[in-house]
């Protein structure tokens, strides 16, 4: 996947992180599409949801950067810079652009893995 995906996986589940209906709502979909998502580590997981969690801050940055941006060179100059943020955020967690790519589409697809992810990012929210 190329670096700009980064950006659109974080945003999505970034997205749903602030929104308990979507989760309920994505959660109930991903149910009627049961196809096993492979194993992912404590340690990968803990290091996505930290990365998610700074490239969230990021989002919010590079999002307001863009609107305020007056050309369209002015956008594809600060989506390079936000791609290279992010891909430096993903890296120093210890995980490929790849493997985070991978861990936030499974995030996506299955609810299982997301509320780990969500788990480790708002821990108080571990217990319903």
């Amino acid at each position: 996947m190329r670096p700009v995906m980064l950006f659109l996986f974080a945003a999505v589940l970034t997205a749903a992180w602030h929104s308990p209906i979507a989760i309920a709502n994505a959660q109930q979909s991903a149910l009627e599409h049961t196809t096993p998502a492979p194993s992912i580590n404590d340690q990968k997981l803990d290091a996505a949801a930290a990365a998610l969690q700074q490239v969230a801050a990021l989002q919010q940055t590079y999002r307001q950067r863009l609107i305020q941006a007056a050309t369209p060179s002015d956008q594809e100059r600060i989506v390079a810079e936000a791609n290279d943020a992010l891909t430096k955020v993903v890296k120093d967690r210890g995980l490929s652009v790849e493997e985070y790519n991978s861990i936030i589409e499974i995030a996506q697809n299955d609810p299982e893995v997301r509320g780990k992810v969500l788990q480790r990012i708002q821990p108080r929210g571990g217990q319903e």
